[in-house]
């Protein structure tokens, strides 16, 4: 290992111990040790999607606690979940979850109203197993809608309500495979923020998509929003997912991202933030019998140095960039635990299994680096 890298690390293992030593000494004289939030207090709100089970086990409840002031459903609230039958809803778990939000002084965010994964199968097909048409679409989305924005009212304050319409082909714009694209178009891109819109005029709403910061997809994504906009259609902000890597993206790309999408009037979000140890791939497999499954220092202090260069670019954009949200709390549970590879452990959040700080947490609150 280089001089430099063991260097790096001492001086880390050293934080690691005087984070630990100070917060308990501030726990002890009744006052807890800033987190997350009170660090970015003057400058957005700092958030981490959540699973029922989560907010259930008191380590990971206290964490977020302590470090978090916004939650995000991970699934509870997407169609399938939330409403499995057509005169069903279930609406328990997003409950609790807006209870806890309450009780503990924090924001709420709602994700996702239309998304072509994790719908009810019952959504787009008739009786008699068919696919409807356009007119049955839009009362089933407006619907659905209105029931579960209507309930939180005044409660969730911004919604993801689109969620990944954009191709991922540089030949076309929208995600033509979807099941609402090919039975309605691109109108019920509008319709679903019209019917959010109608349900609570207070909240903010928001189309959300991942790879939103590649240059290609970043112009797709711009000509789908100024397409709305231009008509009149009630968006508030765009929500870039934020599911990145230890190999990218640039900072040049983030920045140009975020001006892109800014210069259109609208707020910027940070939706889904994690940062994969591994490179990107693009098809799922299982894990093989001889690949390695560690988190070393090396990718550690790769890890670290992305999560500090994201942060310095997003305080550089406070007055645009409207919250930051990292998808899931810490290593213990990743999304990406088994995507795209399964079986594979990924490490991909500030905080580590045994919920404690690790390299990058110091990097995100180290607001002198450059």
């Amino acid at each position: 290992m280089p001089v430099f890298t063991r260097l790096r690390l001492f001086a880390v293992c050293i934080a690691l111990s005087f984070w630990t030593c100070h917060a308990g000494q501030r726990a002890r004289n009744g006052t807890p040790a800033p987190g997350l939030k009170d660090h970015y207090r003057e400058y957005f709100p700092i958030g981490a999607s959540v699973s029922p089970r989560t907010l259930r086990n008191a380590g990971e409840a206290g964490l977020i606690k302590t470090q978090f002031n916004s939650l995000t459903a991970e699934n509870v609230m997407k169609a399938g979940p939330i409403h499995p039958r057509p005169n069903a809803y279930n609406w328990g778990p997003a409950d609790a979850m807006l209870d806890f939000a309450k009780a503990n002084n924090m924001k709420m965010r709602g994700h996702t109203l239309v998304w072509h994964q994790q719908q009810p199968d019952w959504f787009f097909k008739d009786a008699a197993g068919k696919q409807i048409g356009k007119d049955t679409l839009f009362a089933r989305m407006q619907a659905h809608i209105s029931a579960v924005v209507g309930r939180y009212k005044d409660r969730i304050y911004a919604w993801d309500v689109v969620n990944e319409a954009v191709s991922d082909d540089n030949a076309k714009v929208y995600r033509e495979e979807s099941p609402f694209y090919q039975i309605a178009g691109t109108e019920y891109i509008a319709k679903a923020f019209e019917y959010a819109h109608a349900a609570d005029p207070g909240a903010k709403l928001f189309y959300n998509d991942y790879n939103a910061i590649q240059p290609g997809k970043v112009e797709r994504i711009y000509t789908l929003l100024k397409t709305l906009l231009d008509a009149g259609v009630p968006v508030h902000g765009m929500g870039i997912q934020g599911h990145w890597s230890v190999y990218g993206p640039s900072e040049q790309d983030i920045r140009h991202a975020i001006e892109k999408y800014a210069s259109l009037g609208l707020e910027v979000q940070i939706t889904e933030l994690d940062v994969s140890i591994y490179p990107p791939e693009n098809h799922r497999r299982d894990r093989k019998p001889d690949e390695p499954d560690t988190f070393t220092p090396e990718l550690q202090q790769k890890q670290a140095e992305q999560y500090g260069m994201f942060f310095r670019v997003f305080r550089d954009y406070k007055s645009v960039l409207t919250g930051v949200t990292f998808w899931n709390v810490s290593d213990r549970y990743s999304w990406l635990d088994n995507f795209p590879v399964r079986g594979r452990k990924n490490y991909p959040l500030l905080f580590d299994q045994a919920l404690q700080p690790k390299q990058g947490y110091f990097e995100v609150v180290d607001f002198e680096k450059r």
